[in-house]
């Protein structure tokens, strides 16, 4: 012995074919989740930035509950698939309660007059809006305002109040029945809007009209019900 360290004999071989199944098998990993993704991938539905009025109806899961919406309605383009989501942002043109034609890119904003907007969220535990009336919102109103539209009560937040600068308008025997809270009018500002809202289950659906609307509040609630119908075809 010359004291030289030796190597052992096939060390070198077999560190070699060592390397090359770890590598063989980390290749395969990679391969198959890449497969995996992209399978994934496709069958994600697509999200499509501009939606036809005549497009399928999409099943959308809000809060547990079920609504059939047309993607042309879908304000986001990200929520524009089936399933579950945390919310919708819809709009309706009025009085027909259909979606909007798509506009094209770089054209004016179009006018929100004859336009319904809908949002459907999680109700988190909020009151049935009758039962917000006679609770809540009673103790906060003032005088009521005159004149009204016939059989709609129509009174007024105090000052102070959490919902200052509003009115509170319900039909006068039925609050169940059309219950809305409307911004006041102000020189200057944007024409005012109301919110009417109603329980599904655990989520609550808000529509959002423009005031002058009150007017003809009978027609305006007909809509709404006509409206929660074509969400929830198999409750209606």
């Amino acid at each position: 012995m010359n004291g030289t360290r030796r190597e052992p004999i096939g060390g070198p071989r077999r560190s070699l074919r060592t390397a090359l199944t770890l590598g063989a098998f980390l290749l395969t990993g990679a391969v198959a989740v890449a497969a995996a993704l992209w399978s994934l991938w496709a069958r994600w539905p697509a999200t499509p930035a501009v939606a036809a009025p005549e497009a399928p109806h999409l099943p959308v899961v809000v809060a547990g509950e079920t609504f059939t919406v047309a993607p042309a309605a879908i304000r986001m383009a990200m929520q524009r698939h089936s399933g579950p989501q945390e919310r919708l942002d819809l709009v309706y043109l009025w009085p027909g309660l259909t979606p909007p034609r798509p506009t094209e890119p770089g054209t004016p904003p179009p006018p929100t007059a004859d336009r319904v907007y809908v949002t459907i969220a999680p109700a988190a535990g909020a009151l049935d809006p009758a039962e917000r009336l006679r609770t809540i919102w009673l103790r906060y109103t003032r005088a009521e305002l005159d004149p009204a539209p016939e059989g709609l009560a129509l009174v007024e937040f105090r000052d102070g109040t959490p919902y200052q600068g509003e009115d509170a308008a319900w039909e006068e025997n039925a609050p169940e029945k059309f219950l809305a809270r409307c911004e006041r009018p102000a020189p200057g500002r944007p024409p005012a809007t109301c919110l009417s809202e109603r329980l599904i289950g655990g989520a609550v659906v808000t529509m959002r009209f423009p005031r002058d609307w009150l007017a003809d509040w009978r027609t305006v609630a007909e809509g709404f019900e006509r409206l929660l119908v074509a969400l929830r075809p198999k409750a209606g």
